[in-house]
């Protein structure tokens, strides 16, 4: 039998399937030093694996996705805390190179090391005599 489907027709879309985790603002520490700015969030559950950070026209995200882990040889049976996706936003100064950025995650809680530029470190001025 002949396909009788009109060829005006276009091709039927497969539905999307969407995120419905929630998404968590993490509490996050920022010290700034001579060197730069430390940023300390706690991203419980999560791995460098599961942690993506971008920058683009100095906004800086941060976004974990922990992944529910259950002792090896058992299967998760119930979970009190829904799966969510950790999401914070920053805008970075001018003064921070963004190209030398770093990160380090370690039992959740993710470090960034955002070095000023070196135009903008503290420097010291000698006085000379006259």
């Amino acid at each position: 039998m002949a396909d009788e489907r009109d060829p005006q027709t276009p091709e039927p879309l497969e539905p999307e399937v969407a995120d419905d985790s929630p998404t968590v603002v993490p509490a996050v520490d920022i010290v700034e030093t001579e060197a730069g700015v430390l940023l300390v969030a706690d991203l419980p559950g999560c791995d460098e694996s599961s942690v993506e950070i971008a920058i683009k026209d100095r906004v800086l995200t941060v976004r974990g996705r922990p992944q529910a882990d259950a002792p090896e040889g058992l299967d998760l049976a119930a979970a009190e805390h829904p799966p969510a996706t950790f999401e914070r936003t920053f805008t970075v100064s001018e003064i921070i190179d963004t190209e030398h950025i770093q990160a380090t995650v370690r039992d959740g809680v993710l470090r960034l090391t955002l070095p000023k530029a070196e135009a903008a470190r503290p420097r010291k001025i000698d006085i000379k005599t006259a």
